[in-house]
């Protein structure tokens, strides 16, 4: 199936994805160690979809927790969240609400959160969501270090875009009405 990409089609998948994300990261932070604090890498990638390059997230426990807080808020929305980790591997199967839509997704994580891991998702959406029945993404996410001098904990730096205090976005209000909205 060919999808016709436009600035409100990326946008809305960039949103579904970093939700999606955000549900399998607060699943796996009950689960997992959490990640070590400092400058992360994390590239994506979403079949069909151009790159958009690796971005920069500066992070702290306080970062972890609150992912995982807003997984929990979301959890109510899902009817299926199975967690199995084994080793330094995790799968983990959801079916949740968003927009009207039922998204069944599968995942697995393998590394250490505390230096690098990697993982592969596949979201299925019953009807489809905004034309699309499935997405498929990578995640590849490397600790750099220590966060840059200026840096706090939740700055994200994506490449073209201004950079971002996800802790901060995750807090603002017009944020929480759109992920609502998603649901």
């Amino acid at each position: 199936m060919k999808i016709r990409f436009n600035l409100r089609s990326s946008a809305v998948l960039l949103v579904c994805g970093l939700t999606a994300a955000s549900l399998t990261s607060g699943a796996l932070a009950a689960d997992m160690p959490k990640r070590k604090s400092g400058l992360w890498e994390i590239s994506t990638r979403m079949e069909g979809m151009p790159s958009m390059g690796p971005m920069q997230q500066c992070i702290d426990q306080n970062t972890d927790n609150l992912m995982q807080q807003r997984a929990e808020k979301n959890k109510s929305d899902c009817s299926v969240m199975d967690i199995k980790p084994q080793g330094n591997k995790v799968s983990i199967h959801s079916v949740c609400k968003m927009e009207g839509s039922t998204a069944t997704t599968d995942a697995v994580f393998t590394g250490a959160f505390d230096s690098a891991y990697k993982g592969d998702m596949l979201t299925r959406f019953s009807p489809p969501m905004h034309g699309m029945s499935e997405s498929k993404m990578a995640f590849d996410a490397k600790w750099l270090g220590p966060c840059k001098p200026g840096q706090k904990p939740g700055d994200m730096v994506m490449p073209n875009m201004k950079g971002m205090n996800m802790n901060e976005m995750m807090n603002d209000p017009k944020i929480q009405e759109m992920m609502k909205q998603q649901r």
